[in-house]
């Protein structure tokens, strides 16, 4: 008995033992779960209430920050732009402005250029504006703003307003020059005709510039839909041989036509017909004498309707790899001492983009250097985009181009009209 009695002491004893120990283990690790720790800092629990769903919201990156420097909630943009890496900032200047508005709770702001994720090169950087502002007693609020496409379109405005001032400054100063001759040889028939007739190219420069720029304002700002209608194909190939006749005649390039006939397309005739009309000015002016200029249209299948192609194919000089991509740049030129004695301006294939765009297509060019170049104005079938052009004039609240493209679903139809530089073009017409 006394052998038993001894064992059930023992026995609970150690049940006794186990008892408080499980009881110890489970309130220290309450304790220790109850405690804060890095990860939890990453919750939104240690945001004031609200601050979470304003942060959401923003179109700015944002990044909150604890009084460690851990971030504590950052956007998707901000990881994105390569602000946060490993719960970190990883912009030393933001990271000490962030310190800085921490200890005497100033906010602050600075404009940065950051080199792209990814890339160490200076021509790849991003330029921002970071603000930082503090947030509750312990946390720093961090907002960055992506000023890059900003920065990009007034670059492009400052050279279009440089570009405008050098080509107008350059016929009118020329005519002030030219006057001042006229008068001086006011004795001298011939001298006086000589200026006269150099007064009056001038003056032609003047009127097809500012002509060009009123017309690239009104390709920007009108909406093709308010004056859309179906427009025919060979009307438009016709009203471009017949803007392009005399130069072509000059020069004796043959114009000819070719493809598939009776094909229409849906927008706005006038500017329809500037665009084509400045293809084939362009493919004459940039032409040697005695070569041929072709103008050939055809349907392609496509998803969401079909297309129509206007292909205008000349045997010009060609573009290098380098200056197609700059082609359609508002007054860049090729070649500027060429254009100048053709009289171009820049603003031609301009033009034909914004209208291309605005009418749900594209222009694209193929060239090579000696061989000619092929210019491709693509835009969606009437019809079908006439269809979709009203259903979207509907649900838009303001005069806005659609976006170069938007009906082809991102398909690649190949480099455009190879068969047609290669196969002859019928029904030609050779101007005299």
């Amino acid at each position: 008995m006394n052998v038993n009695a001894a064992i059930a002491a023992v026995a609970a004893l150690a049940g006794l033992c186990t008892g408080v120990i499980a009881m110890l283990a489970f309130r220290w690790s309450e304790r220790e779960q109850a405690k804060p720790t890095r990860s939890s800092l990453h919750t939104d629990a240690v945001l004031p209430p609200g601050v979470d769903t304003v942060l959401s919201v923003l179109r700015s990156s944002a990044v909150v920050l604890d009084e460690a420097d851990a971030v504590v909630k950052a956007s998707s943009a901000a990881y994105a732009l390569g602000l946060v890496r490993g719960g970190k900032l990883a912009v030393e200047p933001m990271l000490a402005m962030a310190r800085d508005t921490r200890r005497d709770g100033e906010i602050r702001q600075i404009e940065l250029d950051l080199p792209r994720r990814g890339t160490g090169r200076g021509g790849d950087a991003l330029a921002v504006s970071a603000r930082v502002a503090p947030l509750g007693s312990r946390l720093v609020l961090l907002l960055v703003e992506d000023l890059t496409e900003a920065r990009r379109i007034e670059a492009v405005r400052r050279d279009f307003v440089a570009n405008v001032s050098h080509e107008l400054k350059t016929p009118v100063g020329a005519l002030s020059l030219l006057s001042e001759a006229v008068m001086d040889a006011s004795d001298d028939p011939e001298a006086v005709t000589r200026f006269a007739g150099r007064m009056q190219v001038e003056a032609t420069r003047l009127t097809s510039l500012v002509q060009e720029l009123i017309d690239l304002s009104r390709v920007q700002n009108d909406d093709p839909l308010e004056d859309a209608e179906p427009v025919r194909v060979d009307e438009l190939v016709a009203e471009a041989i017949d803007r392009c006749r005399h130069q072509a005649g000059t020069k004796q390039i043959t114009m000819a036509t070719g493809g598939t006939a009776d094909l229409h397309v849906w927008g706005n005739r006038g500017q329809l017909a500037a665009a084509l009309g400045n293809l084939v000015e362009n493919a004459v002016n940039y032409s040697p004498a005695r070569t041929r200029v072709g103008i050939a249209a055809r349907r392609i299948p496509a998803a969401g309707g079909d297309l129509i192609e206007v292909a205008v194919t000349d045997q010009g000089i060609g573009i290098s790899e380098k200056d197609r991509e700059r082609v359609f740049e508002r007054f860049y030129r090729v070649d500027p001492a060429r254009s100048r004695q053709t009289g171009g301006t820049g603003l031609g294939l301009a033009i034909v983009k914004h209208v291309a765009a605005s009418h749900g297509g594209e222009v694209t060019v193929w060239s090579a250097e000696g061989q000619g170049s092929t210019f491709t104005l693509r835009l969606p079938e009437a019809g079908a985009a006439r269809d979709r052009d009203r259903s979207r004039s509907q649900t838009r609240e303001s005069s806005e181009s659609y976006e170069t493209g938007a009906d082809l679903d991102g398909e690649e139809h190949g480099r455009p009209y190879e068969t047609f530089t290669n196969e002859p073009l019928s029904a030609p017409e050779v101007l005299p």
